[in-house]
């Protein structure tokens, strides 16, 4: 294991720094092994310590071989290297610094800073990948202007680009060409990207809102270029959507995106050159589902919105990440919302943020929004800071209403444009515009763990009031042991016992829906003309992101899966009906029934639209379980599950049957919203008749329905579908169905990502049996992210296969994570968090979890991030 230990790095010493780089020039003569970059910096002392500071001029740099250094002009040779700095220690207040140092992209398997992917150059620049390329200030709040010139072999990189504007292109002799680029606007250099190599592309152009003709490319895998053009109608899609929501335009005249095949992340929001992970870039319907649609637009939408949101406005400091990453989450959630049903959008916002943030804030590794202090800024790329972000700035959203929220980004933009900001900043922003205090709301950043939030009733027929209590609290996580009060925007509605809405009175105004913000640990609120006992609908639109609890009789849970207007806690309400049924010591077959009752209804609702059924049929799954049952026991959990599927299964067959085979696939296939609502309920149907194999006379005919939907499926949505059904069959027809599936697409890599996880996610006794040979199967490569993650984080999210009381899963992940951390030290410490919160399982998953996390931390050669993490996971 590591030696010494790493020195976390904390907000609290963040000072402005020592210089300043006005101007980058970077040169790039690519070679596999042997590129050779020269940098030419125009430096200053940062007028702020002007006549009060003579520090040395450090240089972030990592894996360089330095070659020469020069200062206006002069050969340096009185510097001090180590691994990851070059230091100056005596230099000017003003001064050009030019460096030239040796790299290995072909070598480079981390994919941070410049690397190789499928013969081609490609760059990873944030959190710190910069530093990889040259030596520089590698700091968000070091903000610079570049010229940069691309100089490879004609033949294999016919294309070299970067950000910004081209401005040159020529030939050079010995069959090589170059490119010159520039980007007139100042940006941090974790945005600096660069792609070269053999790609088709996809171009269209879009006017904006100021009359301006921006081209636009898409560059992709020679002959996928059609699969590029969902991605291309996206893209318009959300500049035209940023404009009219946000006002924002686009301000250069080239915008481009790069699809490659090796990448740590979804995507990167390189300014005007967005770089994608493929999977989230290129479809057709025979080779990517629904869901992988609905991706691709919102993650196209998300990197877009950057260019305001992250790139014109950056952030100071990497704490100060959710800046720009839960702001711009909560615009392309609005986006998608626009596009696919606020309803629905916000139901699978909610089931994300339960299923990743939730769990995250409540256990070793919880961290507040704004965190004090990390030793890999990488480990902090999390849920956290993403989806909980997201939702702060919703709630800003929600109590200062619509208009006035687009007034303070209005505002927010203007008098951040071309700078590194804080959160201080972006709440100054909403002062500005209300006149009202948000410091209030600093402390939903700041301060880690959910919120719990206990409502009571008391209602006075007589007098017809109703008198609402809520109470606060948050439960101590590492290092905030105390926590405080937060404003807590509840939206409100009242129902009758049949489900109807309900008007009520509050101060002297008629409603049926109203806004109260919990600003204290405790207080009431009292309605008026409430004429009959309520049934209470909390949370509406789940206007905060807490966990909820209401006093109330199972009757009013049903009211509301029968018929709440706010789709979100009808939803809701169905889960928490499943929730109780499933975590039950004895199935109370009442209440099975009535539920069963209940989603039959919901499912005949011609009202509803597809999408919402066959969210409203999705039980909780065994992670959102784990939550609400201490100690976790996924043993239990799974049983339970399965046999309440089981259940519904055979009470509602007739009715899935019918409405199955009322659902006749289109003949062809569109991605909207509708058409994919209409699939999705049609294979969770389907799933939900497999649930109840082998327990009645159905059994064969609908194994052979299912074979039949996953072989005659014209789209991958479909084929998925069937294979998912089958799942509950095992044996031979799943078996001969993954069969089919293989030999169709084995050359489709992102089509076998998804047969790799498949079989990964299945919840059978032989899966880790599966899982260890498709490790060793011949088209499985621990160094291609999508792959390994496809295989082993499906498995880790299996909460059946993965928690076995013996530890093998545990011992399974151990090896994997220390297998790849040895070369991608980001990807590995993706999945120490699955270990994490051993302290909440019961035995012998407990013991066994915390022996896996220390046979990691004992482990030779560990790198920081993995570190970090599984020491975290195991302190006291």
């Amino acid at each position: 294991m590591l030696t010494t230990t790493p020195q976390p790095i904390q907000l609290s010493d963040y000072k402005a720094p020592d210089f300043l780089i006005a101007t980058t020039e970077l040169d790039f003569d690519l070679a596999p092994e042997t590129t050779r970059v020269t940098a030419r910096l125009t430096i200053t002392r940062n007028a702020a310590y002007l006549g009060a500071n003579d520090a040395p001029l450090v240089l972030m740099g990592e894996r360089l071989k330095l070659l020469s250094v020069t200062l206006d002009g002069q050969p340096v040779t009185d510097y001090t290297l180590t691994d990851e700095t070059l230091t100056l220690a005596s230099v000017p207040d003003s001064f050009t610094l030019e460096t030239e140092v040796e790299i290995n992209p072909l070598g480079n398997k981390t994919l941070e800073g410049l690397y190789m992917s499928s013969g081609r150059y490609c760059t990873q620049c944030e959190a710190e990948g910069f530093r990889k390329i040259t030596y520089y200030l590698d700091r968000p709040d070091g903000l610079s202007k570049y010229r940069v010139r691309i100089e490879a072999p004609k033949a294999g990189f016919p294309h070299l680009l970067s950000n910004g504007n081209l401005l040159e292109t020529g030939d050079l002799d010995g069959g090589k060409h170059y490119a010159l680029w520039e980007d007139p606007f100042f940006k941090p250099c974790y945005l600096f990207a660069l792609v070269a190599g053999e790609l088709d592309v996809l171009e269209d152009s879009l006017t904006t809102m100021s009359g301006r003709k921006v081209e636009l490319k898409i560059y992709v895998d020679t002959g996928m270029r059609d699969r590029s053009l969902y991605a291309m109608d996206a893209l318009k899609r959300s500049m035209l959507w940023d404009e009219q929501v946000y006002g924002r335009e686009y301000d250069l005249d080239l915008f481009m995106i790069v699809a490659v095949r090796d990448f740590n992340f979804g995507a990167m929001e390189n300014k005007g050159l967005n770089v994608f992970n493929a999977s989230l870039l290129l479809a057709d319907p025979t080779t990517a589902t629904d869901m992988d649609y609905e991706r691709i637009e919102s993650v196209i939408a998300h990197e877009y919105f950057h260019n305001w949101s992250g790139n014109r406005v950056t952030c100071r400091d990497w704490f100060q990440l959710c800046l720009k990453e839960g702001l711009t989450v909560f615009r392309d959630q609005g986006f998608s919302a626009d596009q696919r049903g606020h309803a629905v959008a916000r139901i699978k916002d909610v089931r994300a943020l339960r299923a990743r943030q939730f769990p995250e804030d409540s256990g070793p590794l919880a961290h507040p929004v704004r965190p004090s202090s990390y030793v890999k800024i990488d480990n902090f790329y999390t849920a956290t800071i993403y989806e909980k972000g997201a939702e702060i700035v919703g709630m800003l959203k929600t109590f200062v209403g619509p208009a006035t929220y687009r007034q303070a980004l209005d505002h927010y933009f203007a008098t951040n444009d071309g700078t590194a900001a804080t959160l201080e900043d972006f709440l100054a922003a909403f002062e500005a515009v209300t006149g009202d205090d948000f410091s209030p709301w600093l402390q939903w950043y700041t301060q880690a763990g959910t919120p719990r939030l206990h409502v009571t009733s008391a209602y006075d027929a007589n007098s017809k009031t109703l008198t609402l209590s809520f109470t606060q609290a948050t439960a101590p996580t590492p290092g905030q042991p105390e926590k405080s009060a937060l404003p807590i925007p509840i939206r409100f509605g009242l129902l009758t016992a049949e489900g109807e809405k309900q008007m009520f009175t509050r101060d002297g105004i008629l409603a049926a829906e109203s806004l109260f913000i919990l600003r204290d640990a405790s207080a009431e609120l009292t309605l008026n003309d409430v004429k009959h006992a309520p049934v209470l609908s909390i949370l509406r639109h789940f206007s905060a992101p807490v966990v909820l609890t209401v006093e109330e009789p199972t009757s009013h849970a049903f009211a509301r899966f029968k018929g709440d207007s706010d789709p979100f806690n009808r939803w809701e309400a169905a889960q928490g009906l499943a929730k109780a049924i499933i975590l039950s010591e004895t199935p109370d077959e009442d209440l099975i029934d009535g539920f069963a009752q209940g989603l039959e209804a919901s499912l005949l609702d011609e009202d509803l639209d597809h999408a919402f059924k066959a969210l409203i049929m999705g039980l909780p799954t065994e992670s959102d379980l784990a939550q609400s049952l201490s100690p976790i026991d996924p043993a239990f959990i799974h049983r339970n599950r399965k046999a309440f599927k089981t259940a519904l299964s055979l009470r509602l067959y007739e009715t899935v049957h019918g409405l199955y085979t009322s659902l006749t696939p289109a003949e062809t296939f569109s991605p909207d919203a509708d058409a994919a609502g209409t699939r999705a309920l049609r294979n969770a149907l389907l799933d939900l008749m497999l649930a109840g194999h082998n327990r009645g006379a159905e059994n064969a005919t609908s194994v052979n329905l299912a074979f039949r939907h996953f072989e005659t499926a014209s789209n991958m949505t479909d084929m998925v579908g069937g294979l998912v059904a089958l799942m509950h069959v095992q044996d031979r027809p799943y078996k001969d169905a993954l069969d089919i599936f293989y030999a169709r697409f084995k050359h489709e890599p992102l089509v076998i990502d998804k047969w790799f996880a498949l079989q990964a996610g299945c919840a059978h006794p032989d899966t880790l049996a599966r899982v260890r040979t498709l490790s060793q199967h011949p088209d499985f490569d621990a160094k291609t992210p999508n792959r390994w993650r496809a295989l082993v984080q499906s498995f880790a999210n299996n909460q059946s296969a993965f928690h076995a009381p013996d530890g093998s899963g545990y011992d399974f992940l151990v090896d994997q994570v220390l297998e790849v951390d040895a070369f991608n030290p980001m990807t590995a410490a993706r999945l120490v968090e699955p270990l994490s919160r051993y302290r909440v399982y019961a035995e012998p998953y407990r013991t066994n979890m915390k022996k896996a996390l220390q046979t990691i931390t004992l482990s030779p050669d560990l790198s920081k991030n993995v570190l970090e993490l599984a020491t975290k996971a195991l302190a006291d």
